[in-house]
C-alpha cells in the first residue's frame, strides 16, 4: 500500500525528479495492428538494463478498474494484463532481465495490514450492494428511466490473494504468455526472463530487493546496471534510495486526481449512486454514435529518478564541521529511517507526525541540529543505534504541545475559509439563468458543425424579458423552493442547508491539556500513568522499527514478529529506549498460503478455502469464530474519511489458529495440496539466448542436485538451476490456459528452477555504493532549487531523459489545419481525434484479428499477431524516410507533425544497435559508458541522439 501522501509530498518539494515518459505507439497499416519493434533503441533517450514489476500493482487495475469497464471473465483479465505488460515493457525495453514478482505469503507484519483491508473490502462491497439496490428501487417506484440491472457474479477481489484458485491460474497464464514472447517478439530475444509467482513466500517488491540485494553481492555483478522498477507503492521510492545503486528508476501510472466516474446505477457522468435521479441518458453526438465511447484516456506514466533524488538530498542533507566524517550514503539510509515514523505498512505512524504538515521536514531539521551531539549516524546497513533515535524522538516530544495546537489553529482557519467561499460563492450567484436552448455551455462544447436553428425565438426572447422585470425582493423576503415568496416568519433552515458540516466527536481533544492521558485512555483502555504498560507499547513500536529497517536492507528478520496494538505511542514516551533489545527470534518460517488465507480473509470470502476451513469461519461452535466478526467499528482517530480511520478487528492468535487447522488438514485434496505448498522462482530463456543450450543439456542429462548458474552466459546473473517438474521445453507444445489464445505448437523457448544465491543468516548486506560504480552526471541546474520550479517560468514536463530536447510549436495557423483535418461529424466533446478518449473497443468482442492468409500456422498470442517475415522483410511504410512534396506530382503532402515523427521515426530506424555479436546482442558495456554528452541521466549507448526537435515549416 506505500505510505499516503508521500509521492504528492516528494513530487513537490523535488519536482525534478518526475519525467514524462516518451511511448511509441503501435500502428495500424491497412487494418493490421503492427506492434512497436521493442528492439529499436528506447525513445525516452536511455537505456535500461534490468525491468523489475511489482505484479500486484498490475493485477488489481486490470481486474476491477476503476475508469473504465470492468473485464466480463477471467479470460479478459488475464488478456488485459498481459496487454498491460506489453505496453510496460514498450516504453522500457529492458536489455538483460526482466523480473516479474507476486505477492506470496507475506510475513505476520503485513498480514495484520491485509486483514484489515480485505474486511474493509468485504464490508464497503456489501454496503455499496444494498445502497445501490435501495437507490434503485426508490427510482422505479417514481417511475425513474435506468438500465435494465446485469445479472454478473461481483467479482471478489480478495482473490488477489496467495493460496486462490485465481492466483494459481494466474501463474499459469504468465508462464504461457512469457513462452510466447519469447518465441515471437524480437525485443526479448537475448532477455533473462524470472518469474517469481505467489508461491514464493515474501511480498512482491522485497523479492525483487531480496533479489539485488544478493546479486550485488556477486563478484560478477556489474555495478552501473541500470535499474527500473514498476509499482504504485510510495515505499518503492525508499526501496531504491536503500540499494545505493547509482542508476536506480521507478516508472508509475501517473495519477490524477478528481477523475470522473460514471454512477453505476446509469452509466452516467455528474453524480453519485446516492444522488442518482434516473433521468434520460443525454444523446451522444448526433446519431448517438459516440454512446459506448470509453470516458476516460489511457493512463499515462512517469519515471521517479532516484539519481535525481540523490542529487536534492545531498544538497539537504549534507552538513559542516561535523565530529565524524560525513557519509551521504549513511546519511541516505537514515532519511529512509525517519520516512518511517511518518507511516508504513507495518507500523501506524505517530500521532505527532503528519507528512501534509510537513512532518518529515521538522525530522529533517531536528536531525541536523541533534547529529552533532549523537556522534554518529542513526542507522548502519539496516541496524539501529537506539541511542541516538531517542534523542531524535525526546526532541520532538519536547514540541508536540505546539504540533497539536497547531494542527488545531490550522483546522479553524481552513473551516472559515470554507464557510467564507461558500457565503461569497452565494452571493455572486447570477439572479436568474436561461435555461433550454439559450442556457450557457462550456467554451468548446456542442455540435459547431452542426448548429441547431433557434425555435420560436420571439416566445424565448419575451419569456427572458418577462423573468428579468419580476420586481426584485425585498432583502428580508424569503422565498420557498419554487421561488414564491414565502408566508411572514419565513421557513426554518434545513440542517443540511447548514455552512457547517457534521463532524464526528473528538473525545480526545489532542490540543487541550491532558490529551496524553485521554489518548491512552481512550485507544488503549489504560490510564496513562500505567508506566509498565506505555513502556510495553513503546517497546513493541521500538523493535517495530527496528524490524522494518532490516526488512528493507536485509530481508525479513522474522517472519512471526509483529506489532500488537492499534495504534503508536507519543514521541515524547520515548524515554530509555537505549536499552531494549532488537534482536530477534531466528528459524522462523512463513505460514502457508492457505494458512494465509484463514488468517486475512473474512468469512464473507471464505468461498476461496476448503469446505471444512470455511466452517470454521462460520460455524458458531468453531474455536476461532471470534477471529471473523461480522461487523467491526472503525475510529477516524482524529480523520476526517472512513478510509482513513483504523480498523478494530482483533488480532489473529497464530497458535490457536494452528491449532484449530490441524484438524481439518486431512480434508485437503491433491490439489488444494499444491496449492498450499510454498515454491520458488522459474527462469525463462529463448533459443537465441547463451544459457539456452546449457539448461537443454541439463534437461538431457536428468540431473537432481542444483547446478551453479554460468554468470558469463548471463550478464553476471548467478543462483543455483534446478529442474522443473512441468517445464516450458524446446520442441513441445505450451498449452494455452485462455481459450481465446492458440497454443504454441512450434515452442523454442526453455525454463528452469532458479534460487538466489545463499548467505548465512548472519551475513550482513552492506549499504554501500559498489566498487566501480560511476556516478551519473549532474542532472540539477541551479534554477532547480528555486521553490517556483523553472527559475520563475511556467512549469512545463519534461519528455524522455534528454533535458535538452525543445517541443514542437504549434502556431494558430497549425490549430487552424488540425481544426481542418478533424471529422466534422464528431461535434461532442471528448470526441476528437485529438481528444483524451481511449481506443474504441475495449473489452468489447474479440480484440484478436484472424491470420494472414496463407500464413503458416504458428500459434501465438494473437494479440501480437505479426507476420514472420514483417521483422526481416521491406520496410513498413509508416517506418519510411519522409518524402519530399512534390507540387508538380499531385501526391498529397505531409502535415507538419507528420513530417515530425516521421523523420523521428527514421532516425532511430536508421539506428540500431550494433553489439559485439551483431543486431540484438547487448553485450557488457564499455568503461566509458557514462561519457555521454547531452544524455545527463544513465549510461552512454553507442547509437547518435535523435535530431533536436523544433519548428517544422514546409520547406
Amino acid at each position: 500500500m506505500g505510505v499516503p501522501a508521500f509521492f504528492r509530498w516528494l513530487s513537490r518539494k523535488y519536482p525534478s525528479i518526475i519525467v514524462n515518459c516518451v511511448e511509441e505507439r503501435p500502428k495500424e497499416c491497412n487494418g493490421v495492428k503492427i506492434p512497436v519493434d521493442t528492439s529499436k533503441p528506447n525513445p525516452n533517450e536511455v537505456e535500461f538494463d534490468n525491468l523489475y514489476l511489482d505484479m500486484n500493482g498490475i493485477i488489481h487495475p486490470c481486474t476491477h478498474p476503476e475508469d473504465k469497464p470492468a473485464p466480463k471473465n477471467e479470460d479478459e483479465m488475464m488478456v488485459a494484463i498481459f496487454e498491460y505488460i506489453d505496453r510496460l515493457f514498450n516504453i522500457i525495453r529492458p536489455r538483460r532481465l526482466l523480473y516479474m514478482a507476486i505477492d506470496g505469503v507475506a510475513p505476520r507484519a503485513k498480514m495484520n495490514q491485509q486483514r484489515s483491508r480485505r474486511f474493509r473490502a468485504s464490508k464497503e462491497g456489501v454496503e455499496a450492494t444494498e445502497e445501490k439496490q435501495r437507490v434503485r428501487q426508490e427510482i422505479l417506484a417514481k417511475g425513474g428511466i435506468l438500465p435494465a440491472e446485469e445479472v454478473k457474479e461481483r467479482f471478489d477481489s480478495n482473490c488477489i490473494t496467495p493460496g486462490t484458485e485465481f492466483m494459481d491460474n494466474l501463474a499459469k497464464c504468465l508462464r504461457y504468455y512469457i513462452a510466447d514472447r519469447l518465441n515471437n517478439d524480437p525485443g526479448w530475444k537475448n532477455l533473462t526472463v524470472i518469474l517469481s509467482d505467489a508461491s514464493a513466500p515474501g511480498e512482491g517488491e522485497h523479492k525483487i530487493m531480496d533479489y539485488i540485494r544478493r546479486q550485488r553481492a556477486q563478484p560478477n555483478h556489474d555495478p552501473n546496471t541500470h535499474h527500473c522498477l514498476c509499482g504504485a507503492d510510495a515505499d518503492l521510492i525508499m526501496l531504491g534510495l536503500a540499494t545505493h545503486e547509482p542508476n536506480f528508476t521507478i516508472i508509475r501510472e501517473e495519477f490524477k486526481p478528481n477523475k470522473p466516474r460514471p454512477c453505476a446505477l446509469c452509466n452516467q457522468l455528474g453524480h453519485e449512486v446516492k444522488d442518482c435521479q434516473g433521468l434520460p441518458r443525454e444523446k451522444q453526438g448526433e446519431h448517438d454514435q459516440f454512446a459506448d465511447c470509453p470516458l476516460t484516456s489511457e493512463q499515462e506514466f512517469i519515471f521517479i529518478r532516484l539519481n535525481v533524488l540523490r542529487e536534492y538530498l545531498e544538497k539537504e542533507l549534507t552538513m559542516a564541521s561535523l565530529p565524524f566524517t560525513f557519509d551521504f550514503e549513511r546519511s541516505i539510509d537514515d532519511w529512509v529511517f525517519m520516512c518511517f515514523f511518518v507511516g508504513n505498512d507495518f507500523l501506524p505512524h505517530l500521532p505527532s507526525l503528519e507528512i501534509r504538515e510537513g512532518a518529515i521536514d521538522r525530522l529533517v531539521n531536528i536531525y541536523k541540529n541533534v547529529v552533532h551531539k549523537t556522534g554518529g549516524y542513526l542507522t548502519e546497513s539496516g541496524f539501529v543505534n537506539l541511542q541516538r533515535v531517542q534523542m531524535i524522538m525526546l526532541a520532538v516530544g519536547e514540541v508536540e504541545d505546539n504540533i497539536f495546537k497547531k494542527r488545531k489553529d490550522d483546522e479553524e482557519n481552513f473551516k472559515r475559509r470554507q464557510k467564507e467561499k461558500r457565503k461569497r460563492m452565494k452571493r455572486d450567484q447570477p439572479s436568474f439563468i436561461p435555461g433550454g436552448q439559450f442556457s450557457p455551455q462550456a467554451l468548446g462544447s456542442g455540435n459547431r458543425s452542426n448548429p441547431q436553428t433557434i425555435s420560436n425565438p420571439r416566445q424565448a426572447a419575451f419569456e427572458m424579458r418577462m423573468q428579468n422585470s419580476t420586481p426584485s425582493a425585498s432583502p428580508n423576503t424569503s422565498f420557498t423552493s419554487d421561488g414564491t415568496p414565502s408566508p411572514a416568519g419565513g421557513i426554518k433552515r434545513k440542517a443540511e442547508d447548514s455552512d457547517s458540516e457534521p463532524e464526528p466527536e473528538d473525545n480526545i481533544r489532542l490540543w487541550e491539556a491532558g490529551w496524553k492521558q485521554r489518548y491512552y485512555k481512550n485507544k488503549f483502555d489504560v490510564d496513562a500513568s500505567d508506566e509498565k504498560f506505555r513502556r510495553k507499547v513503546v517497546r513493541s513500536y521500538v523493535e517495530g522499527l527496528c524490524w522494518v529497517l532490516r526488512y528493507y536492507y536485509q530481508g525479513c528478520a522474522s517472519w512471526k514478529w509483529f506489532y500488537p496494538f492499534h495504534y503508536a505511542p507519543f514521541a515524547s514516551d520515548f524515554e530509555g529506549i537505549a536499552d531494549l533489545p532488537s534482536d530477534f527470534e531466528k528459524g522462523t518460517k512463513p505460514f502457508r498460503p492457505l494458512e494465509q488465507l484463514m488468517g486475512v480473509f473474512p468469512a464473507a470470502s471464505g468461498n476461496f478455502l476448503p469446505p471444512t476451513w470455511q466452517k470454521l469461519m462460520t460455524d458458531p461452535e468453531s474455536s476461532i469464530i471470534d477471529f471473523y466478526p461480522e461487523d467491526f467499528a472503525i475510529d477516524l482517530n482524529g480523520k476526517k474519511f472512513a478510509w482513513q480511520g483504523v480498523a478494530l478487528l482483533p488480532f489473529v492468535d497464530e497458535r490457536r489458529l494452528r491449532a484449530a487447522l490441524e484438524e481439518v488438514y486431512p480434508d485437503l485434496t491433491s490439489e488444494e495440496n499444491r496449492r498450499n505448498s510454498l515454491g520458488g522462482d522459474l527462469l525463462f530463456v529463448g533459443k537465441n539466448h547463451s544459457l539456452c543450450d546449457f539448461i537443454a543439456e541439463l534437461y538431457k542429462s536428468s540431473t537432481t542436485e542444483p547446478v551453479d548458474m554460468p554468470p558469463e552466459l548471463c550478464h553476471g546473473i548467478q543462483g543455483k538451476l534446478s529442474l522443473n517438474e512441468n517445464p516450458v521445453l524446446p520442441d513441445q507444445v505450451v498449452q494455452s490456459p485462455v481459450p481465446t489464445l492458440r497454443d504454441l505448437a512450434q515452442n523454442s523457448a526453455v525454463s528452469i528452477n532458479f534460487k538466489d544465491p545463499q548467505f548465512n543468516e548472519d551475513f550482513v548486506f552492506k549499504a554501500v555504493v559498489l566498487p566501480g560504480a560511476k556516478k551519473p552526471l549532474p542532472v540539477l541546474k541551479p534554477g532547480d532549487w528555486e521553490k517556483t520550479n523553472n527559475n520563475g517560468r511556467p512549469w512545463r514536463p519534461q519528455l524522455g531523459f534528454n533535458r535538452d530536447r525543445q517541443p514542437v510549436h504549434l502556431d494558430q495557423s497549425a490549430f487552424r489545419t488540425l481544426g481542418h483535418a478533424m471529422s466534422r461529424e464528431r461535434g461532442q466533446p471528448g470526441s476528437g481525434m485529438y481528444s483524451n478518449a481511449a481506443p474504441l473497443g475495449a473489452y468489447q468482442g474479440n480484440p484478436y484479428r484472424p491470420l494472414f492468409s496463407g500464413q503458416p500456422q504458428i500459434p501465438k498470442l494473437l494479440s501480437n499477431l505479426r507476420p514472420p517475415e514483417s521483422w526481416r522483410g521491406p520496410t513498413p511504410l509508416f517506418q519510411q524516410p519522409p518524402q519530399r512534396y512534390d507540387r508538380s506530382s499531385g501526391a498529397a503532402p505531409l502535415l507538419a507533425w507528420n513530417r515530425m515523427v516521421q523523420s523521428q521515426n527514421a532516425a532511430f530506424q536508421q539506428n540500431q544497435y550494433q553489439g559485439v555479436g551483431g543486431p540484438m546482442n547487448y553485450p557488457q558495456r564499455p568503461e566509458d559508458r557514462m561519457d555521454r554528452g547531452r544524455q545527463g541521466y544513465g549510461p552512454g549507448r553507442p547509437y547518435p541522439l535523435p535530431p533536436p526537435a523544433g519548428r517544422y515549416n514546409w520547406n
